[in-house]
């Protein structure tokens, strides 16, 4: 049986952990342009990404792929969902104690 998590917990997962920290975490390739953060998109491997700051979403516009924390670090790391939350709040964790990565 799947764990399981509280809907605040996924709703600040989603958020609060910044998508343009998570694309570094990840080692995703990423440059700004446009006043756009842009990284290489993890299912299609092109730079037709944007992240949109005020709803911490990020879409890439050649796969037409919307991701949020938790949808990157699942095709990021090729984890299921369960998998991809704990990284997120080992990373969450770690953040507030200084540090930079969750493994």
């Amino acid at each position: 049986m799947g764990q399981y998590f509280t809907k605040e917990v996924l709703r600040r997962l989603r958020n609060e952990v910044l998508i343009s920290e998570i694309i570094q975490v990840l080692d995703i390739p990423f440059k700004t342009r446009d006043g756009y953060l842009r990284f290489l998109c993890p299912l299609c491997n092109e730079f037709m990404t944007a992240c949109h700051p005020k709803t911490n979403l990020a879409r890439c516009f050649r796969c037409e792929r919307n991701f949020n924390p938790i949808d990157l670090v699942m095709v990021g790391k090729g984890l299921c969902f369960q998998e991809a939350v704990q990284f997120l709040l080992a990373y969450e964790k770690s953040a507030q104690k200084g540090g930079k990565d969750a493994e």
